[in-house]
């Protein structure tokens, strides 16, 4: 019998725990702070134990993790190297879904003596772009063909028939994260350039993307695309682009909150008995309540403009009341936003990944464009959820049932893990589709 641990039981851990319960000869311990979420997600599934964990208690994780074959780690980012130092310690495997910090790269030596994997960054993003990418510019190689650009998009959004308020996007889970990700700096490769965009710029490089039977998204930069170059081993390119896609009219309106200052997370004044009105007039300078007219005039733009619109549909001079837990600027716009763009019941999100490859063949250029559109379940799993969690758990089943050999810390870039990662997902209905054009 297998045994795996599963820290944390959030949003995307359903899909993943489900499938590794199907796995014959595997018992499954989920392990978390509130473990009724642990036991809804077992159900009366005979080999699945649900346990309360404190992960702050370090003798208990560690215990935990010496008694399992593998750990999968659904916490925080910053829980991951303490998790994988137990599992190099005792000899146990580890998956995560997250990037790959310096803390857990400094643990590859010690893995690679113990003779364990520490599998990051299989999950969709990072993960599936990293598996789908790969395969291509493997194919791309082996034809002898030269890749002189890349460029990977990719979003998590409502569906379009979901999409029914003006931000055109909905949250499932916290949105402080991909709030706070408007105040990242950025850089990307353009036809041989390096081009730096800081982060209080960023939401002004926009642009359309079309997305091939699909329809019109808008795409940003994703942080830092260079070190992908050599990650994905394609020295040849001449321009490198990571980016992140939403509805049109997204980026506008981002722009205006970080112009506004509302993503400070070091402001802090006593918010008590303030109306949205009265606090974006004290963030504004004004005496009294603000209007959509002095959201109009700070923003240099007319009233009608959509990001005037959109934040006076969110509230932010309204009458309504300050949630009282908030201390910062950034919580009050984070609370306020989950309070009005959530998912109804029954609504379904969706995401979209987008690779396109331009490459030089015999003295001809061709584009592919390799595209992948999948919807969340109405009433049951989100697309997000199962696209996270499913790479992660097929991953583990194929470490523990000795499918896998390598050991250290590793992103699935290799062959090895993707090949059969992504042959699996196509069976779940998750596959890319491809088109090549001459350019």
């Amino acid at each position: 019998m297998q045994s795996v641990l599963i820290l944390g039981a959030g949003l995307v851990a359903g899909p993943l725990v489900r499938y590794l319960l199907n796995v014959k000869g595997f018992r499954v311990t989920v392990a978390t702070r509130t473990v009724d979420k642990a036991e809804k997600l077992i159900g009366g599934a005979k080999n699945g134990t649900a346990v309360a964990l404190d992960v702050e208690d370090r003798a208990a994780l560690e215990a935990l993790v010496a008694q399992h074959d593998l750990s999968i780690s659904l916490l925080p980012y910053v829980h991951h190297p303490l998790v994988a130092q137990f599992c190099v310690k005792h000899k146990k495997q580890m998956v995560t879904t997250s990037y790959v910090k310096d803390t857990m790269r400094a643990l590859d030596g010690a893995a690679r003596d113990a003779g364990v994997i520490l599998l990051n960054e299989i999950g969709v993003d990072p993960g599936i772009d990293h598996m789908s990418a790969m395969q291509v510019i493997h194919h791309i190689r082996d034809e002898g063909g030269t890749l002189v650009g890349f460029t990977s998009n990719t979003g998590g959004l409502p569906a379009p028939e979901a999409n029914t308020n003006p931000m055109g996007y909905k949250f499932s889970w916290a949105p402080r994260g991909v709030v706070l990700a408007g105040k990242n700096s950025a850089r990307f490769l353009k036809d041989g350039k390096v081009v730096d965009v800081p982060g209080p710029e960023l939401f002004a490089h926009h642009w359309n993307c079309a997305i091939a039977g699909f329809g019109d998204l808008e795409v940003y930069p994703n942080r830092d695309s260079l070190p992908y170059i050599e990650t994905y081993g394609i020295p040849t390119v001449t321009s490198m682009f990571r980016g992140t896609l939403r509805y049109p009219g997204w980026c506008n309106t981002l722009k205006a909150i970080v112009d506004l200052g509302i993503l400070d997370e070091t402001l802090r004044t006593d918010l008590a008995g303030l109306t949205f009105a009265q606090w974006t007039g004290r963030l504004l300078g004004l005496q009294g309540s603000a209007t959509p007219r002095d959201l109009a005039r700070r923003l240099g733009v007319a009233e009608s403009a959509k990001p005037v619109t959109d934040l006076v549909w969110l509230g932010l001079v309204s009458n309504d009341p300050l949630p009282k837990e908030a201390t910062t600027y950034l919580d009050v716009l984070a609370q306020r936003m989950l309070a009005k763009m959530q998912y109804a019941p029954g609504e379904r999100d969706l995401l979209v990944m987008q690779h396109e490859f331009v490459v030089r063949r015999a003295g001809r250029t061709e584009k592919t464009l390799s595209t992948l559109v999948d919807y969340g379940i109405p009433n049951g799993d989100t697309s997000m959820s199962r696209l996270v969690g499913l790479p992660a758990a097929i991953a583990a089943r194929m470490i523990l049932q000795g499918e896998i050999h390598l050991t250290g810390v590793q992103i699935p870039t290799v062959p090895a893990v993707y090949e059969p990662v992504l042959e699996e997902l196509a069976t779940m209905g998750v596959c890319f589709k491809e088109a090549t054009t001459s350019v």
